[in-house]
């Protein structure tokens, strides 16, 4: 008699609140917009090994604020706010993300690299920043976790903005490539396409 499969364990994804196993260490030092930065990474965070491709990109063409509050939403161990921070010391830089783990390394990896205009917050999307009015939010977002997740980061951040804010996601190439302009054009009655690398195109809108 054939064994039944069992279903995966969606527990230790890095989207999941609270991933169960133990948690494996690692260490990523590298150079971003000629700054230096170390992260420690953990198992059931994104991108353990290194800083994605992706997120690299953002960082390199993110375009900040001279002065305001910016969110990074999907912080996982908190690679782009942590640099927003560092590049202009005048913002306050919130980062949230919905798995506790990512949360507890963000902390930690604003401590190691020194930058203290830093507050993290644990929570899912939105749902941990409404007191704020942010000028900027930025995002990688999961994925992995469906596109319904990546529109509804598109759709709240409006709430969370102030006007003229500037809303500023990467996003793989081929992903979304007619729904997100779509999507972002519904809730921000614009949108531009920021840089295109690699095969990641970084979006962009601003809030009317």
């Amino acid at each position: 008699m054939a064994k039944k499969m069992s279903k995966p364990d969606r527990s230790d994804h890095y989207y999941s609140e609270k991933p169960k196993s133990e948690p494996k260490f690692g260490l990523v030092s590298t150079c971003l917009c000629g700054k230096p930065f170390e992260f420690t990474t953990a198992s059931s965070v994104f991108s353990i090994k290194r800083i994605d491709l992706g997120t690299r990109i953002l960082i390199e063409n993110m375009v900040l604020p001279p002065i305001g509050c910016v969110l990074d939403v999907g912080c996982g161990y908190g690679a782009v706010g942590i640099a927003a921070a560092k590049f202009n010391p005048k913002l306050h830089v919130v980062l949230t993300d919905v798995n506790r783990r990512a949360v507890l390394l963000a902390r930690k990896n604003a401590e190691k690299n020194r930058v203290f205009n830093v507050e993290v917050k644990s929570g899912n999307l939105y749902a941990s920043v409404r007191e704020f009015c942010f000028n900027a939010v930025l995002s990688n977002p999961p994925v992995s976790a469906g596109m319904e997740t990546v529109e509804a980061i598109i759709r709240g951040a409006p709430e969370v903005m102030v006007q003229k804010g500037r809303f500023q996601m990467v996003v793989r190439s081929k992903i979304g490539k007619k729904t997100l302009p779509k999507t972002l054009t519904e809730a921000f009655g614009n949108f531009e396409v920021l840089a295109i690398e690699s095969g990641y195109r970084v979006l962009t809108a601003e809030k009317q």
